[in-house]
């Protein structure tokens, strides 16, 4: 038999944010009450049928083994360099912001008003980093955003801008450089991430950075007149 009880168990944030995940999908596919019936059973099979513990396997954190310092920009892996924002840049995030991909990048989260540009570069409360290939080639940003430097915390954001390169790894991988930037560099106890995308792999891909769901926060933004849920998950570094 299977031992429900075994600790850890999924965090009860989780479970709350995957399943109104699934019932949003399935809302949308035109599921009824008698369909939801049945999907449980459905579920309920498929765990009986892949028995475990039933605990929840914590993923450990990412570990991108970084070249050289990471406390003093620019910091570098194996396969990216992260250098700072500098004005010639601005065009190219213009650019990348234009893309279905790279619009949400800029959005506040709390009041839904798009972030000038400029006040990406020109605001000491942000920090801004360039993503490049090794041979200076620029693919991406990263930034924390809305720097508290009483409450030593920041907002992540990630954004590979060269369809090209997505689907690599490399925004996973420029974020745990980020992040390790942060902690060391920056000296942030805490960063956190206000994301609109809702779904489980996406909830998954940052619990694998070492971010843990906070809450979920319905209706919080309107964008394009529909409103929509935010996501908040959070990295404490001890």
């Amino acid at each position: 038999m299977p031992v429900m009880n075994e600790k850890p168990n999924i965090p009860q944030a989780t479970l709350e944010t995957v399943a109104r995940s699934l019932y949003k999908e399935t809302l949308s596919y035109g599921f009824r009450q008698v369909d939801y019936v049945r999907f449980v059973n459905c579920i309920l099979d498929c765990a009986m049928q892949n028995r475990t513990d039933g605990s929840y396997k914590r993923q450990p954190a990412l570990s991108t083994v970084s070249k050289g310092n990471v406390e003093k920009l620019p910091i570098q892996s194996d396969r990216i360099v992260i250098r700072p924002l500098c004005r010639k840049d601005l065009h190219l995030i213009e650019h990348w912001l234009n893309d279905p991909e790279g619009r949400y990048f800029q959005l506040s989260r709390t009041t839904a008003r798009t972030m000038p540009i400029d006040e990406l570069l020109d605001s000491e409360k942000h920090v801004v980093g360039m993503v490049t290939l090794p041979d200076q080639k620029p693919i991406g940003t990263v930034a924390f955003l809305n720097r508290d430097r009483v409450q030593k915390k920041a907002e992540l954001r990630k954004l590979i801008g060269e369809p090209h390169y997505r689907g690599r790894g490399l925004a996973r991988e420029a974020a745990n450089l980020w992040i390790q930037f942060g902690i060391q560099g920056l000296k942030l106890h805490k960063i956190y991430l206000n994301t609109l995308d809702t779904n489980i792999r996406n909830i998954r891909l940052n619990e694998d950075l070492g971010f843990r769901v906070e809450g979920i926060l319905r209706d919080e933004i309107l964008v394009d007149d529909e409103y929509k849920d935010v996501l908040r998950m959070g990295l404490v570094h001890e």
